[in-house]
């Protein structure tokens, strides 16, 4: 069978999903639904996890996998990049390239991928195709692409009308032109070893080697998992071993195996080299693994991803609201849980060592806010602590992680931009005008960005684009300034009344609205000065005897901020957890009574 196999990788929202929806529909597959198929992927408009599907065109099987263009979920496309032959780059074609595109570019051009350029969204009105060709070959060049791979084919596309052109200036009414660069330029999966295995060792021709790099989930089938083959052919019912570098090795039977035709999963008897396929019947296979049919093969070199850059820790929920809500709440149950997490989510890491509460490490607030999400949604309770960014430490210097921030603004907005992360230790390295929009490129530590999203926010007034990616370990930076706001924490336990809400919204931002249940200790608000304050929400309006003559004043109360995980993640503080329950995200102190946190700060001075 003709095959190839290819990964359409980009920067957040440049148009990857959309292009692949768009060549599934012109091969003939538009009927079974967007590849973001996941219900937190269609509710945030990004791609979370990388999806596999398959096409057909003149007569070549195109395997394709759709990866995720957020820097958080980098790890999803380190896998997938082992596993396939080329790689399609979509970039905008008026933002250009951005942080994840040069992530993700690099990665490829490391592991010997041929990039094919599609430059998307030409029908924008501010699209400049040109400067971004010259951009996208500047990139090239920085990152040290050789010179087949800087000679790439450019495709011009508008992928949500299902549009690729070889030039700007040719007539096209379908991606055609895209279709047939694949298989023009792309080898044939089966016809070498592919980025996982060496054409000269001696069972690259014959002997049968597939590496597993996803995996899934069958209520009947179990553990599925997700393998591009290397060499040699696959059977239903064969005996095979699984071995991995560290020299871990055992035995398991195929019992089923499935290929790809669009997203479903069309069950075979045998594959050949160069597929892509799922395996059942292994139930302790990981990511990573090779699976062989001689104990003598040797394993395929290591699936590697960037090391975690921020750690938190997940406990038991103990507020007064624990166990009202959630259906799995004990410390076993949140344990099994990240355990199994652990099995596909490879950017994650977890020590379990502690008796009171698990440390994740995390490739960013997004990353762990997607994994609580789902937690909560599938129906655990919990509380999180403040991220802390994983702070190292190399021939006696301290190091922390440095990210690139990439903000494109409105010109009178810069001057608090800079202002701003110049006090988090930002530097800026380039800045560059289009109009009245500035495009500013910072280098700045983690540890300045962690809660800087919402201050950014509200600093642009909601008209700002801003997007990062980690550059690797710096220097310290030493300590740094953020404008800190106080924690507006009640002081008693009850419903909270509309006129007590409406006395405190003048003292800061609130996070609830009246008639909702609170506890002593919970956070519902912060203040504008930075010193914290304990209210009382609960108290009514006192009634009397006689009227006032006046009538009563109406009472307008303020929309309350209300919280999401990310955002209680960058507003919480250091002496205060994140409840997170299926219906409920509450902040909370950590010691729930001003007795108790007077006690905790006078034996621990780091506690606020």
């Amino acid at each position: 069978m003709n095959i190839r196999n290819i990964a359409i990788i980009a920067h957040v929202d440049h148009g990857k999903t959309t292009l692949t929806d768009a060549i599934m529909t012109q091969c003939g597959h538009g009927d079974e639904g967007s590849m973001d198929s996941n219900a937190l992927e269609q509710e945030r408009g990004i791609t979370i996890y990388a999806k596999n599907t398959s096409v057909s065109y003149k007569g070549t099987k195109i395997n394709i996998v759709d990866t995720p263009g957020h820097a958080d979920f980098g790890s999803e496309v380190e896998r997938v990049l082992r596993s396939i032959d080329a790689v399609l780059l979509v970039v905008d074609a008026q933002e250009g390239p951005m942080p994840q595109t040069r992530f993700v570019l690099k990665k490829s051009l490391e592991l010997g991928l041929q990039p094919i350029v599609i430059i998307n969204k030409i029908d924008k009105p501010a699209a400049d195709p040109a400067r971004v060709h010259d951009q996208v070959l500047e990139l090239f060049i920085e990152l040290g692409a050789n010179d087949s791979q800087i000679d790439f084919p450019t495709i011009y596309a508008i992928g949500r009308q299902g549009i690729a052109k070889k030039s700007l200036n040719d007539d096209s009414k379908d991606l055609t032109p895209l279709l047939d660069t694949i298989l023009e330029k792309v080898k044939p999966a089966n016809a070498h070893a592919g980025a996982g295995a060496s054409s000269s060792s001696p069972t690259a021709a014959s002997a049968l080697t597939a590496q597993v790099f996803n995996l899934g989930y069958d209520n009947f089938l179990g553990r599925l998992a997700v393998c591009r083959i290397y060499s040699g052919t696959i059977k239903d019912g064969q005996n095979v071993w699984v071995k991995d570098v560290s020299g871990k090795s055992f035995t398991g039977k195929i019992t089923k195996l499935f290929t790809f035709d669009g997203k479903k999963r069309i069950e075979i008897k045998q594959a050949e080299s160069g597929d892509i396929i799922t395996v059942a019947g292994i139930p302790d296979i990981y990511i990573g693994e090779t699976i062989c049919d001689a104990e003598t093969t040797a394993a395929l070199p290591a699936i590697t991803v960037d090391e975690p850059t921020i750690s938190l820790q997940f406990l038991v929920n103990n507020s007064p609201f624990a166990g009202r809500e959630g259906t799995f709440v004990t410390g076993r149950q949140i344990r099994e849980r990240l355990e199994r997490e652990l099995e596909t989510n490879v950017g994650l890491k977890v020590d379990f060592s502690s008796n009171e509460y698990f440390t994740v490490y995390g490739r960013g607030e997004l990353h762990i806010a997607i994994l609580v999400e789902n937690m909560r949604r599938e129906g655990y309770e919990l509380q999180i602590s403040q991220p802390k960014v994983i702070v190292k430490e190399e021939n006696g210097e301290k190091l922390e992680p440095f990210e690139e921030l990439i903000i494109d603004t409105p010109q009178e907005y810069s001057g608090t931009i800079i202002e701003t992360l110049g006090k988090r230790k930002g530097i800026m390295n380039d800045m560059k005008t289009h109009g009245n929009q500035v495009r500013m490129v910072f280098e700045i530590p983690t540890r300045g960005l962690l809660g800087y999203r919402n201050v950014f926010t509200i600093d642009t007034k909601g008209e700002g684009i801003m997007s990062s990616r980690v550059v690797g370990f710096k220097p310290y930076a030493g300590e740094i300034e953020k404008r800190e706001t106080g924690s507006m924490t009640s002081m008693a336990s009850g419903r909270t009344f509309g006129f007590s809400l409406w006395n405190l919204q003048d003292r800061g931002r609130l996070f609830i609205g009246p008639a909702v249940d609170v506890y002593e200790g919970m956070v519902i608000g912060d203040t504008s000065k930075g010193d914290d304050l304990d209210v009382n929400p609960c108290k009514g309006k006192q009634l009397s005897n006689m009227r006032s003559s006046g009538k009563d004043e109406a009472l307008t109360l303020v929309p309350p901020y209300e919280l999401s995980i990310e955002r209680g993640m960058e507003l919480m503080r250091d002496d205060e957890y994140l409840e997170i329950t299926p219906k409920s995200i509450r902040l909370r102190k950590k010691f729930l009574t001003n007795l108790d946190r007077a006690r905790a700060m006078r034996k621990d001075g780091s506690l606020k």
